[in-house]
């Protein structure tokens, strides 16, 4: 079971199940991560080369040799080197092939299961967490499987063959050199016990200061506008100084760590060299042999301190997977129904209550029913819960209490994709994704053929500004390239929906672009992608409440007043009232 999320974040996982993820991860991989091993295995004894040649120069001088004797042991040097080189570049490939298809595989379940996420899971925890997710955490992981691992495996081996050389110069000197593992030891154990909670929490920060960032980025012009900016930057700052402080708090245990490693390493070498000192001194190894000896303890440093040290990266990566494998492990409950009805199914909502997170309801026993072929509009004041309401509808957001169903199949029970295929949403706020015109429209239908896009454009009139662009419906339109207006983002996504065909159609404000030529050309689109369907439209306009069969008036969350546009003018209403403010011309 994942572990809750803190303050409402996605769930994180826990250890069993990052294990249970990373065994599942390595089935197959066994192969490719023995032959690493084994090319280490030589790389590192390889290693061993270098000191054995200076200790063999260094004896070479004591006894007074000719200057011929060096030869071989240079020789032993050069064929080192080359063959250090060869087996460290052997096994740099052999660990990719190993760990970097996994990485790749991570980022894609994590990236899947995201855009699977119910939309409510998402806004709960803030979307800056499920972003600093699939950047920041997979980065350390990656990393840590890409750097962290290797080093890890090519330290210990090292480690491993240069006790061996040590213990077969002479096995005192390999008891020498075990005198600082027990200061290692403690030390590492030290170590994880404070690092860990830091790093996870840490995380957490990062998560947060996403958040934070996105929320005054993604509504700068409100920021700007009613002049929010210090309450703004006073949280974000808040956030960062958070973030900073476990930073802070990292570095500052990382540094006592090495600190103490330091320690260790220098009551090792004293003793080697000790040893060396009383062993030549009763001629039980020669000089030779001793300066080996506290070559290969020297040797050590740098991979005891990978090996230690390393467990730093695995610390943060260990936090970062568990946060992702809580992503993967996080699947909605998905429908089991598959398959609808024949024909034209009716959507109904009944007496649905909805709140978001654990506030209050912002819908009470709201009910509606959207006949086949039946077009409804929605009006209300902002907050009055129109957009929620189309929400529950399109299946996007549960409610609490009631339920909504098509052909009399709760959407709960409704698997996704079946749903969206046959209820499709649209909203004010449209995304023009990277790609050309066509990849957009591709979108609802992979297979769409070019006179096929040609159509649905010109049925919802954009064909003309499309082919106005600089290589039409090829023209690579969103980031970084040609930018579309509001209103035309408004048409692609009207022409999509068009392609996708669904018998349902919501429409959420998806034609209140401002400005009377845009409004009345993206109403004629609407109009032409309701034709033949059933439609509910979030009416921004009261001319389209005025051409609907059925109008829902809503006020605080309930329908106040519902029913055709001529029966609400004549019951003199809250509607009357709007539409003669709407109709009425102003005094001049």
């Amino acid at each position: 079971m994942d572990a809750p999320g803190p303050a409402g974040l996605l769930p994180v996982a826990t250890a069993a199940q990052v294990r249970r993820y990373t065994r599942a991860a390595m089935t197959g991989r066994w192969r490719w991560l023995t032959a690493t091993t084994a090319v280490m295995i030589v790389e590192s004894a390889i290693a061993l080369l270098p000191p054995l040649a200076i200790g063999w120069i260094t004896q070479d001088i004591v006894e007074h040799r000719a200057t011929s004797a060096i030869v071989w042991p240079v020789v032993l040097l050069a064929a080192g080197a080359l063959a250090g080189a060869i087996t460290a570049w052997g096994s740099s490939v052999l660990l990719a092939h190993t760990v970097l298809p996994e990485v790749a595989q991570l980022r894609e379940d994590v990236l899947t299961t995201a855009l699977a996420l119910p939309v409510d899971a998402v806004e709960e925890g803030g979307i800056g967490d499920l972003v600093s997710r699939v950047s920041g955490d997979v980065e350390r992981v990656s990393d840590a499987a890409e750097g962290a691992l290797g080093s890890f495996l090519a330290a210990g081996l090292t480690i491993l063959v240069t006790l061996v050389g040590l213990a077969s110069l002479d096995w005192r000197f390999a008891l020498a050199g075990l005198l600082a593992v027990p200061i290692q030891a403690h030390t590492l154990r030290w170590y994880l016990r404070v690092s860990r909670p830091i790093y996870a929490d840490g995380r957490v920060a990062e998560g947060r200061r996403t958040s934070a960032l996105l929320s005054v980025f993604a509504a700068l012009p409100t920021v700007r506008a009613y002049r929010l900016g210090d309450r703004n930057r006073d949280a974000v700052e808040q956030a960062s100084e958070e973030a900073m402080d476990y930073e802070f708090r990292a570095t500052r245990a990382a540094t006592r760590f090495y600190g103490r490693l330091n320690g260790a390493e220098f009551v090792g070498l004293g003793a080697i060299l000790l040893v060396g000192y009383l062993l030549v001194r009763h001629h039980a190894v020669s000089i030779g042999e001793a300066t080996t000896a506290a070559l290969f303890f020297a040797a050590l440093f740098n991979p005891i301190n990978t090996v230690l040290g390393v467990f730093d990266s695995i610390q943060q990566a260990i936090a970062a997977l568990a946060r992702l494998v809580g992503v993967t492990t996080s699947h909605p409950d998905r429908g089991a129904v598959t398959q609808l009805p024949d024909g034209r199914p009716e959507l109904q909502a009944h007496d649905i209550d909805f709140g978001y997170g654990d506030g209050p309801d912002v819908l009470h026993r709201v009910s509606a029913d959207l006949r086949p072929g039946e077009h409804v509009a929605v009006v209300g004041t902002t907050g009055s819960g129109k957009s929620t309401l189309a929400s529950l509808l399109a299946g996007i957001r549960h409610p609490r209490h009631g339920a909504v169903t098509l052909a009399g199949v709760p959407v709960a029970d409704i698997d996704p994709t079946t749903l969206h295929r046959t209820v499709a949403l649209v909203t004010q706020e449209t995304h023009v994704f990277a790609g050309a015109v066509a990849d957009n429209l591709r979108l609802a239908r992979p297979d769409a053929g070019e006179d096929e896009l040609g159509a649905v454009l010109d049925v919802v009139g954009a064909a003309g500004w499309v082919d106005l662009l600089p290589a039409g419906i090829h023209t690579r339109v969103g980031a970084g390239e040609q930018q579309l207006t509001a209103s035309q983002a408004q048409h692609l996504a009207l022409a999509r929906l068009l392609l996708l065909d669904p018998a349902i159609v919501i429409l959420d404000e998806a034609t209140a672009e401002a400005g009377s030529d845009a409004a009345r050309t993206l109403d004629a689109a609407a109009a032409a992608v309701l034709a033949g369907r059933t439609g509910l439209v979030i009416a921004h306009r009261l001319t389209q409440a005025a051409a609907a069969d059925t109008v829902l008036v809503m006020d605080g969350g309930v329908i106040s007043e519902r029913g055709s546009h001529a029966d609400l003018v004549r019951r003199g209403g809250g509607y009357a009232d709007l539409w003669r403010s709407w109709t009425t011309p102003p005094l001049s």
